[in-house]
């Protein structure tokens, strides 16, 4: 059995963050049938690896943060597109109730960390302390001072007791984000991706870079590193971080059970009731005919 990195085709870790790129690379786009034989290839592999997270009671978590349209929530789509929903689940937390404002901030993120044989995605996580509440005042000085102190503290309890904790930041240039936002302005089916919140962003976007680059300071530690991904290329964002995050998880695939077609029941003593008497969905598809 190969390591993961040769099944992935990812580096295991070479530097932490991917090394540097020149402009050129990093903005190039990815072929679409290179990116959906390479999708389609990195999504089995997922299965595989849930199943043996499944089995063996692991517990992963991944985080998936970053600047509004950078590309996030397009790879969890991908990540878990044919995953089982009972084993990999999406955590994606509205802005905290009255109650939770007077607990200890981890409390309501802790509640949905995974137990056993569980994948658990981060659509942003504990770190909007470190990001929108900072910048746009909704936490006091003191307040996210304490998080930058307690968030190592936390991080490494989670990974003392078990838990894979992997972190990705998609970083996306001013020009790209500003290419998406017009976009999803335009676009009925997804303005509901652009936030009053996002507008306000481009308004700050400097002291988002500053408040970032404070983050990691104190936050990218040995135990749980920040993985940057760079983000204007959305397909090769995606391949590259389920690559990646396929490549430190020391999954094993299990050989599939061979599973065997049972024979029908007989019918006999059966008889359906008329068709008369069940009421259906009109044959919209058909009006599509011609």
């Amino acid at each position: 059995m190969g390591t993961n990195t040769e099944r992935t085709g990812a580096s295991k870790h070479g530097s932490r963050h991917g090394g540097h790129r020149d402009t050129e690379d990093r903005t190039s786009k990815l072929p679409k049938k290179a990116y959906e034989k390479e999708l389609r290839r990195l999504q089995e592999e997922l299965a595989k690896m849930e199943d043996w997270v499944s089995a063996s009671g692991a517990r992963i978590v991944v985080i998936f943060e970053g600047r509004d349209a950078a590309g996030k929530g397009g790879t969890i789509k991908r990540i878990t597109q044919y995953m089982n929903p009972r084993v990999t689940r999406i955590v994606a937390l509205p802005k905290p109730t009255e109650r939770e404002r007077t607990e200890w901030y981890f409390q309501r993120y802790i509640a949905n960390l995974p137990s056993a044989g569980e994948i658990v995605l981060f659509d942003r996580s504990w770190y909007n302390r470190a990001g929108v509440e900072k910048v746009l005042g909704f936490c006091t000085p003191e307040e996210h001072r304490r998080f930058l102190r307690q968030v190592p503290i936390f991080e490494r309890l989670l990974v003392e007791d078990g838990i894979v904790l992997l972190k990705y930041w998609f970083s996306v240039s001013d020009e790209e984000q500003e290419r998406r936002f017009r976009s999803r302005i335009d676009d009925p089916m997804r303005r509901w991706k652009l936030s009053g919140t996002d507008l306000l962003s481009r308004s700050h976007w400097v002291d988002f870079s500053r408040a970032k680059d404070e983050m990691f300071v104190h936050t990218d530690i040995p135990e749980a590193p920040w993985y940057v991904v760079e983000a204007d290329d959305k397909p090769r964002a995606r391949v590259n971080c389920i690559a990646h995050l396929l490549s430190l998880i020391p999954y094993e695939p299990r050989g599939a059970e061979r599973i065997r077609m049972p024979a029908r029941q007989s019918d006999e003593g059966y008889v359906r009731p008329p068709r008369d008497t069940n009421t259906y969905v009109p044959d919209h598809a058909r009006t599509l005919a011609d």
